[in-house]
């Protein structure tokens, strides 16, 4: 009878405790993505997302909707986001069109920009044809990246 009270109390102190850490203060941002040379939307398969320059990679924290948009949350306190993306499925990822062609490791966007005006990255891979029907303006709590697919070159270096 006892060890079913303190079984009891524990699980409901467990519960208690999973509940508080999952009740911590969050910032959602909704992320669009478009190719670099068309300007076309894409939907990516894969994300790998980080925070403050921590090597610890969240990919638990995207959701993806219907319309290829994603929702990405962050704690609250994180003051720089950086994203990698993936396609086709696989591990294969985009080249961030806003990295120079020289430069290597991640980019890091400011949470405080993107939460207040919005934050649409540099596209570096071309200038896409204006379409009206996809609208590459960001809104406050919006972040639009530029990628593109590796070429044949690419994919072969290891």
């Amino acid at each position: 009878m006892a060890r079913t009270k303190i079984g009891r109390l524990l699980l409901a102190g467990l519960i208690g405790w999973c509940g508080a850490l999952h009740a911590e203060p969050v910032k959602t941002i909704t992320l669009r993505v478009f190719d670099g040379k068309s300007g076309r939307p894409v939907m990516p398969t894969g994300y790998q997302v980080r925070v403050d320059h921590l090597t610890m990679l969240h990919p638990d924290w995207v959701k993806q909707n219907d319309d290829g948009t994603a929702e990405l949350t962050i704690p609250a306190d994180a003051s720089v986001v950086a994203l990698q993306l993936a396609y086709d499925s696989s591990m294969e990822l985009y080249i961030n069109c806003s990295a120079d062609k020289y430069s290597f490791g991640d980019i890091w966007y400011p949470v405080s920009q993107i939460m207040t005006k919005g934050f649409v990255a540099a596209n570096g891979c071309g200038k896409p044809k204006t379409n009206e029907k996809y609208k590459t303006t960001a809104t406050p709590g919006e972040l639009i990246l530029f990628v593109r697919e590796k070429n044949w070159r690419e994919r072969s270096q290891f």
